[in-house]
């Protein structure tokens, strides 16, 4: 599920952080594949073969990586999704008996379920195309961020916001969309996040649970405007539910079993494993295209040409992608404390600036709205 709507407000108050561009600009880069379990029809054998090769031919060097068990906060989540498949599998039996086509596929691919099977599955078909996978211990998310702050992979791919709670520091959405949706990558990076925003990692992370995340609900009357004024007024979220608590006029509820600090200590203490451990080592093999026919053509009913066609561009792109970009042999020099300084003064003349003028704009709506019919 991710972060309600955290790109909204990350396009609106941090535009800088944000970067769109073609596939072929990852060309030369190593990226953590989130797959987890979302129910994805495409997250499967046929969409997961055609995207990693599209990958791969962009000169893109894919690692997967696997949820392992979910952290206990977010078996609530988890039984929310069981209860929408539930639903949705009774809406494909209502559908077959009255509906449309248009209704079936629709409640079809709700009821997707990536079961062990599926992940078996798809380890299997990644290990025959020579592709490295891991499963991490719980949030694929979190050892996505690991990796990539390790510099083992330049960044996470996923279309969950909330892999920047976890702090990676680049996030790549709509890397594994298909070539047909014409979708831009879109490319985070998290310090432009927070220096847009003009918060340290643990106010993001409070803004985060506060917008509603996997493992809490949000808070009912707090949408994306009033997170972050909350946020921002008051520092943290112990602050921000004391103040809800006592607010006078009485406009938020907060539920009794609501645990913010254990689920900002899943973002800051995820069960991970580092870098450096051998379970972490991973490597691109030259792909067994016998083994694919067998797998996909004999097994699953793929067609043979396809599969032999995909396997020899695997096993040429493998080979070429090992180039490195230009970027990879300069050194990034980090800014000194005084530019830091300069840049978050900057900032924050920015932010009361944007206060200022929304304060002004209320005013003239409050004259507008006093002023009697008719007059000019």
């Amino acid at each position: 599920m991710g972060i309600k709507n955290l790109f909204s407000i990350i396009k609106e108050e941090a535009p800088d952080a944000i970067k769109e561009g073609e596939i072929k600009n990852q060309f030369g880069r190593k990226v953590a594949i989130l797959m987890n379990e979302s129910g994805e029809t495409t997250s499967h054998l046929m969409g997961m073969f055609y995207r990693t090769l599209r990958m791969v031919d962009n000169g893109i060097k894919p690692l997967y990586v696997f949820d392992g068990a979910p952290p206990k906060l977010k078996s609530g989540e988890l039984a929310k999704r069981f209860q929408r498949k539930q639903e949705a599998n009774e809406g494909l039996e209502e559908a077959k008996e009255t509906g449309t086509a248009e209704d079936v596929e629709k409640f079809s691919r709700r009821t997707v379920r990536v079961t062990r099977e599926h992940n078996a599955e798809c380890q299997r078909l990644l290990k025959l195309m020579g592709i490295p996978y891991i499963v991490a211990p719980t949030e694929a998310e979190a050892q996505c961020a690991v990796l990539a702050r390790a510099g083992k992979v330049y960044a996470a791919a996923s279309e969950d916001m909330d892999t920047l709670c976890f702090n990676t520091p680049i996030l790549l959405r709509h890397l594994t969309f298909s070539e047909q949706r014409k979708e831009p990558i879109q490319e985070i990076h998290v310090d432009k996040v927070l220096e847009g925003l003009n918060m340290e990692r643990k106010q993001f992370v409070d803004l985060c649970i506060l917008l509603g995340c996997d493992y809490l609900d949000p808070i009912p009357k707090v949408g994306p405007s009033t997170a972050l004024k909350l946020i921002r007024e008051h520092g943290t979220l112990e602050k921000v539910v004391e103040f809800m608590k006592e607010d006078p006029k009485g406009r938020y509820t907060v539920p009794d079993d609501w645990p913010f600090e254990d689920a900002r200590d899943l973002f800051f203490s995820p069960d991970v494993r580092p870098a450096d451990d051998p379970l972490c080592d991973f490597k691109w093999e030259k792909p067994d295209i016998e083994g694919l026919v067998q797998f996909l053509v004999q097994e699953k009913a793929f067609s043979e040409d396809r599969v032999r066609a995909g396997g020899a561009r695997l096993e040429k792109n493998l080979k070429s992608s090992q180039q490195s970009r230009i970027e990879g042999f300069f050194k990034v020099v980090p800014k000194s404390d005084a530019e830091k300084a300069a840049h978050k003064r900057k900032l924050e003349e920015q932010n009361e600036a944007k206060k200022k003028k929304l304060k002004e704009e209320k005013k003239e709506k409050a004259k507008a709205k006093a002023k009697p019919r008719g007059t000019a």
